[in-house]
């Protein structure tokens, strides 16, 4: 991965990111982080691919070279004035790990240092599947026990994307907030994509779960069918007709959910109006993975439907799908992992990268407004 600024020092030769703009290559303007956040594959690399830390254990390491004068995309750098490895952490001195095998739940409890205790966070992506863990060792770093939750594609999880019992995630749950580290008495919930729309389910179906953070989420369940004892909510289903391809061999799956405004899928949708506890809805409006802005707006004209006003909703102009923590590498197509083709994500890198570091603080606010 690589990125590329124009910068041009003073009379001492020095730079200071947090002052300078960069005048030219892959963002222009005072970007402190724009080197991080504008990181792309490097020319000879397989494009579209994201740059998402493995092991929070370790840091990244980022090279940072400084040439002389200013070269074009593309064209041979001048030669080098500078370097020096510059290191990003996941994980603060202190934060402990711990795998979890616990009845059927699999994942990471990540616990700040101290003897607590601490709000309980649940932490999802979507359907990627797997074990994501940067996000949690991040909010354990600012004081979360967080609990970072892969849902298939992880151990002796089922291998693909199918019926999902809500009764997995409300164990989940009971475990978080037993934990002795946990303050309680209510959990929250984090998830992006179809992570999200199970924090809303969560919130809406499990008392132990009083805050729910959805990412880009859909307010009706999707894909996979969710069962809830005698409860079930089955998913809208992609029309894979309505996917568009473009000349560049990028599918663009902005219309291929199924409508939750018809009629014939009201059983899909989330009765979020149940919950008793309160919503933080973020979502950018240039997602092109799925209408996440139309989604956000039916949760709240739900809502309010039902006499209520448990929510807050940041809505990000410019920025795409995968809103992350703050100076994750923008990606604006990335491949797919269960069609395994390049998706268009949408978004603009810098309207994104703002959104990232601007709503990664308020949901810490958000989080800790209503665990404590």
């Amino acid at each position: 991965f690589q990125s590329c600024a124009h910068y041009r020092a003073d009379s001492r030769g020095e730079l200071h990111l947090g002052t300078d703009a960069s005048h030219g290559g892959d963002y222009t303007g005072v970007e402190p982080m724009g080197l991080f956040w504008s990181l792309a594959p490097a020319g000879m690399e397989r494009p579209y691919q994201r740059l998402v830390p493995r092991n929070t254990s370790a840091p990244m390491k980022v090279e940072v070279l400084v040439h002389q004068g200013h070269s074009l995309p593309g064209s041979m750098p001048g030669s080098v004035m500078a370097k020096a490895e510059v290191q990003r952490l996941f994980t603060a001195p202190g934060v402990r790990r711990i795998r979890l095998k616990e009845g059927v739940v699999r994942g990471s409890l990540f616990l700040p240092p101290g003897d607590g205790p601490f709000p309980g966070v649940i932490d999802m992506y979507g359907d990627e599947g797997g074990l994501i863990e940067f996000r949690s060792s991040l909010l354990a770093t600012h004081g979360f026990a967080a609990l970072s939750l892969p849902y298939f594609d992880f151990e002796d999880l089922p291998r693909i994307l199918k019926d999902l019992k809500l009764e997995y995630f409300e164990e989940a749950a009971r475990f978080l907030q037993r934990h002795p580290k946990v303050k309680g008495p209510g959990v929250g919930v984090i998830g992006t994509g179809k992570g999200a729309e199970l924090a809303l389910s969560m919130i809406t179906f499990l008392p132990e779960v009083v805050a729910a953070v959805s990412i880009s989420g859909c307010s009706s369940n999707t894909v996979a069918d969710l069962h809830y004892g005698e409860t079930t909510l089955p998913g809208l289903r992609f029309d894979m007709e309505k996917v568009t391809v473009s000349e560049s061999g990028v599918f663009d799956i902005f219309e291929a959910l199924d409508d939750p405004t018809n009629p014939a899928n009201s059983s899909s949708v989330i009765p979020i109006e149940k919950a008793e506890g309160h919503f933080l809805l973020v979502v950018g409006e240039d997602d092109r993975m799925w209408k996440s802005s139309l989604y956000a707006e039916l949760a709240i004209r739900r809502l309010r439907q039902h006499g209520k006003e448990n929510f807050e909703l940041l809505s990000y102009p410019g920025a795409g799908h995968r809103i992350d923590p703050p100076s994750t590498p923008f990606c604006q197509v990335a491949m797919d992992r269960v069609l395994g083709v390049p998706v268009l994500g949408g978004g603009e890198s810098k309207a994104h990268a703002h959104a990232q570091e601007h709503s990664w603080g308020k949901i810490q606010e958000f989080l800790h407004l209503h665990l404590g």
